[in-house]
């Protein structure tokens, strides 16, 4: 422990504010944007822990996973830099409750930054420059320009100043626990966000015919009775959308799919992520995590299993 406790500056966040415009120059399949979480916070790092041994391990304890919206991580580097200077002057702060403070906030962050900044902001501030252009006003791009990044930079320096003395405010209080719990509630919180988009993004679908019922006459559509032409369209879409919807073929076709829903909706998708779990826990390397699903991915298409 050190004998003279290190503060960072406001010129050090700063520091680390800046680096953090290069978040994702290093994006990978396997950590996402862990390089550019570590990158951004070198200055900092270095001025905490001036041994080299001290260093590595700290840049080893930000290589881990990590995602969120660029611009919400500012938030999430600033907690991380308060947790590191308390760690760097002795307090006990454990590398896992770094993590999981980091999992937990990257989660709920993640999905807010696309409505806020791609689907508000930037559309209205690119509408404006784009209405001056039309006219042949050259400020049109430029103004689009600087109120941009004007916003950007102000809404990643005060966010990270928040996060910064959020952490602060959590690490003063270690005897009551309160960075245990609020580390507690963060890798809840993360699991759960994950544990939600598993049935969103994660979707298997098996394509083996399991039965072929015969439909009675009246719950299909007789398409030699239907007129030619578009009225005839037009009256297979009307029986097909009314009420129940009559079927479009004579059999209704059963697939192994359709059982599976109806057992649970989404279980193999779920029973994919817990084996993924399963082999990181193992120590596989995600790499060939993704490479192993690509090739039965691929194989099981061909042989007409998914």
């Amino acid at each position: 422990m050190a004998d003279k406790k290190i503060k960072l500056t406001k010129a050090d966040r700063f520091n680390v504010m800046w680096h953090s415009q290069f978040l994702q120059g290093s994006w990978n399949y396997e950590r996402m944007q862990n390089g550019g979480f570590a990158y951004s916070l070198i200055p900092a790092l270095r001025k905490l822990y001036p041994n080299k041994d001290d260093m590595s391990k700290a840049l080893k304890r930000q290589l881990v996973f990590f995602n969120t919206h660029p611009y919400l991580a500012s938030p999430v580097l600033g907690v991380t830099l308060a947790l590191e200077e308390d760690k760097a002057n002795g307090a006990d702060v454990e590398d896992e409750a770094i993590q999981g403070v980091k999992v937990g906030m990257m989660g709920p962050l993640a999905g807010v930054g696309d409505p806020v900044f791609w689907y508000t902001v930037r559309p209205i501030l690119g509408a404006l420059g784009a209405s001056m252009a039309l006219t042949g006003n050259v400020l049109g791009p430029i103004l689009f320009f600087v109120l941009w990044n004007i916003i950007r930079l102000a809404f990643l320096w005060y966010t990270q100043e928040f996060g910064y003395k959020a952490g602060s405010a959590i690490t003063s209080d270690m005897s009551g626990g309160l960075l245990q719990k609020v580390t507690r509630g963060a890798s809840m919180m993360g699991m759960f966000v994950l544990g939600a988009l598993i049935e969103r993004w994660v979707n298997i679908k098996f394509t083996p015919v399991v039965s072929q019922t015969p439909i009675q006459k009246g719950g299909y559509i007789e398409w030699d009775k239907l007129p030619k032409g578009a009225e005839g369209i037009q009256q297979a879409l009307l029986q097909w959308n009314k009420g129940d919807g009559m079927s479009l073929t004579k059999t209704k076709t059963t697939t192994l799919q359709d059982n599976l829903d109806q057992l649970i909706p989404g279980l193999a998708g779920l029973l994919l992520t817990f084996l993924c779990m399963w082999l990181l826990k193992k120590k596989v390397s995600p790499i060939w995590i993704i490479i192993g699903i690509f090739v039965v991915g691929v194989l099981f298409h061909v042989w007409h299993i998914l």
